[in-house]
């Protein structure tokens, strides 16, 4: 490979994903990253006690000696992690070697010292099968939080201080980056590498997804200590607008945002009778754009569903209904790394065990904070994800102008029918499943559809069914 350095390291701290970003880079051709080669306990991963002919004692006595060995590979470029719990004595070296590339890699402090906090508690340190998942909820210590921030941040500062005095610039990746690839492979190319990356390696799943404040046993302390703007919310993919999925009046000015789960095809069959056309479907933007210039004073309507219920209605589409070879993989992956149950017969015997059905919908909604929170091989379906972001992403090509509740459909279309001076056609019934929401439901399924939707029940003011 042709790279104007000899090495690299990856300067980092405990529960930064650092451990991910190691399997990306080894990931490519010619990049080798060997572990924490300084860590005091061991030489570059967990119970490994020697590298390069060289054991912890031998190390330690010379700790250069090992760094030389590393830059002498000729696996391609060579790697390795630097904490700043690591030996002292190299930071310098380190630092000052213009042959050794620095990529700084950050994450929030307060997700950080959670995170720390979880792992101690569980002794869980990587994760590759969610199944085998621990969960603890840890107090958040304001003294110890200040104490680590402190020195986090005094070891940052020394880096930076030393790179710019020396003039050097590093690759800084934040923690949210770790899982984007075009991030990744700018980052092979800032190294030298010649190759690059198809797709982001799935060993290592994340080991704590979902909101900051449930995994801590004083969340109102917490957000006391840490002002609420620096509490971030649990990460949901940025989505694209979707346009395709609009639906717009064939001769009238009707906008609607179809959300997947929610009654789509109750409002395409209503703006159908309201034109007696279809509505204009899989537009792209351009149409769109066209569309909105010929429309005259558009009305742009989001309806929501309730979580549980919208989650209901996922969960029978795409989970027990499922088509093609992403359907069947889906179904495989959800048993085999989710525990939920794959229910025989599926939607196709409306008879099959009521009590089944229930245990698999529970199941479902206790994983998905974790399938939502990238620990999973799976390609989640857009739709399982928030309808707030959902919306987010939509209003990237357009905003909504009414935002409103499934049982305020029939009322808001009818105002808008009058707005225009026409007739409001009745709206169709919104179809039922062989097993209805209302005939499972139980405190535990609310309790987890607000853990993995709860931004939804936050901004819209969803509550109980």
């Amino acid at each position: 490979m042709a790279s104007k350095f000899a090495a690299f390291v990856i300067l980092a701290e405990m529960r930064t994903g650092s451990n991910h970003l190691q399997d990306s880079l080894n990931a490519l051709s010619d990049v080798t990253v060997h572990g924490e080669i300084y860590n005091p306990a061991f030489i570059g991963q967990h119970n490994r006690d020697s590298l390069f002919g060289l054991d912890i004692a031998a190390r330690d006595a010379d700790p250069q000696v090992l760094l030389d060995r590393l830059i002498a590979q000729d696996e391609g470029l060579p790697g390795f992690r630097y904490f700043s719990g690591h030996d002292p004595r190299m930071r310098e070296r380190i630092l000052t070697d213009h042959k050794i590339a620095k990529v700084i890699l950050t994450r929030e402090p307060v997700s950080r010292y959670v995170s720390w906090k979880i792992a101690r508690a569980t002794d869980q340190w990587r994760l590759t099968n969610p199944k085998m998942a621990k969960t603890a909820t840890v107090p958040f210590d304001p003294s110890e939080f200040d104490a680590q921030r402190d020195t986090l941040g005094e070891t940052a500062a020394t880096i930076r201080r030393t790179l710019q005095r020396t003039g050097q610039t590093a690759f800084v990746i934040d923690y949210a980056e770790i899982n984007d690839l075009t991030v990744l492979n700018g980052l092979a190319a800032y190294l030298g590498s010649e190759d690059r990356l198809e797709k982001v390696p799935d060993r290592l799943k994340r080991q704590n997804p979902g909101d900051l404040r449930e995994k801590v046993t004083n969340p109102d302390e917490m957000l006391r200590h840490v002002s609420a703007a620096h509490i971030p919310d649990a990460p949901e993919p940025t989505h694209g607008p979707a346009v395709r999925t609009m639906l717009a009046g064939a001769r009238s000015p009707i906008l609607l945002l179809p959300i997947p789960g929610g009654p789509t095809d109750e409002l395409r069959a209503w703006l159908t009778a309201f034109d007696g056309e279809a509505p204009l479907e899989s537009l792209r933007q351009n149409a769109l754009r066209d569309w909105f210039k010929t429309a005259s004073h558009p009305i742009v309507l989001a309806v929501l569903r309730h979580p549980l219920r919208r989650l209901h209605h996922l969960f029978w589409q795409d989970v027990l209904m499922p088509t093609g070879p992403n359907g069947r993989d889906r179904r495989r992956v959800l048993a085999n790394q989710h525990a939920v149950p794959v229910l025989r017969g599926g939607s196709e015997d409306a008879g099959y065990d009521r009590d089944a059905h229930a245990r698999a919908f529970g199941a479902f909604l206790n994983a998905l904070p974790a399938i939502l929170g990238g620990q999973t091989s799976l390609s989640v379906p857009a739709g399982w994800h928030s309808q707030s972001s959902i919306l987010i992403g939509m209003a990237r090509a357009v905003l909504a102008h009414r935002i409103v509740k499934e049982e305020e459909t029939a009322a808001s279309l009818a105002d808008v029918a009058a707005q225009l001076a026409r007739p409001a056609p009745p709206l169709p019934e919104a179809a039922s499943w062989p097993v209805p929401l209302d005939t499972i439901l139980t405190d535990e399924m609310l309790a987890a559809a607000r853990r993995a939707h709860g931004r939804d029940y936050l901004q819209f003011g969803f509550d109980r069914l």
